[in-house]
């Protein structure tokens, strides 16, 4: 993981973070998570190689950075490379690592010049020692940036985030000398201090999560697209918002609670 230390440690009915107190009503999310999904299959349709769609994939990455940064996302948080993407064949795997490299040494200033705040989530330990530290540079720089979080999940997986997160849990708990069901497990997952996405897109037409963000996913308003991730713009990034302004998000609760109807 690229954060440091152990989680800070609360009870449940003690302090909460403002950053991540239930969220009001909006027809706008905060928290936008993305799956991009296609680079390959585009490239094919272009007919060049699966590292051209990749690249094609960094530059619709930085307009949709663009795009929430000027529309007032708070966070945007993309599944950069999951723990299964290693099972790929090595050399895609080696033009996926260079980029993410090539992508934190160019548009690491560029961030910190916009005032975009860089998080890395998910089991850095396995990538060589240049990259994590770049990783650790990158999150250095930009950490007292107040404007968008662009949260990358690289090496990560859902279900080891739970199983990292219930572990640690277990450990404090001993440590406290307190139930387990005294701590919460939000505050041991990778995304701790980061509200959950109110708004999950998945492009290139597969209608699935893939071992994404399993526990934070559990009320986000979901929206697939057909469009591959390459040539995923504005334009369908509009779409996807006025998708998510027209549902009602109740949590549980009546249409009538929400409205403030009586039941």
């Amino acid at each position: 993981m690229s954060f440091s230390g152990k989680p800070p440690v609360k009870v449940k009915e003690a302090i909460v973070q403002d950053n991540v107190k239930e969220a009001e009503p909006s027809n706008s999310p905060d928290h936008i998570a993305i799956i991009m999904d296609g680079n390959g299959r585009w490239a094919q349709q272009q007919e060049k190689p699966r590292a051209f769609g990749h690249k094609a994939g960094v530059d619709a990455l930085k307009k949709t950075i663009e795009y929430c940064a000027k529309h007032h996302v708070k966070f945007l948080t993309v599944f950069a490379f999951s723990s299964e993407n290693w099972l790929r064949p090595a050399k895609e795997v080696d033009i996926l690592m260079s980029l993410f490299m090539l992508a934190l040494k160019q548009q690491s200033s560029k961030l910190h010049k916009n005032n975009i705040r860089l998080k890395v989530i998910g089991d850095c330990a396995r990538f060589n020692s240049k990259l994590q530290a770049k990783i650790k540079d990158a999150e250095h720089l930009t950490a007292g940036n107040t404007g968008l979080t662009l949260v990358v999940a690289a090496n990560y997986g859902g279900q080891w985030d739970i199983q990292q997160a219930t572990q640690q849990l277990i450990e404090q708990a001993v440590k406290l000398k307190l139930p387990a069901s005294e701590l919460d497990l939000a505050d041991f997952l990778s995304t701790r201090g980061i509200p959950d996405p109110d708004l999950f897109i998945r492009t290139g037409g597969e209608q699935r999560i893939s071992n994404f963000l399993l526990w934070q996913l559990a009320y986000t308003e979901l929206y697939f697209t057909e469009t591959l991730w390459p040539s995923f713009g504005e334009a369908e990034m509009d779409e996807a918002l006025k998708a998510y302004s027209s549902r009602q998000r109740r949590f549980g609760k009546v249409s009538e609670q929400i409205t403030g109807e009586n039941p």
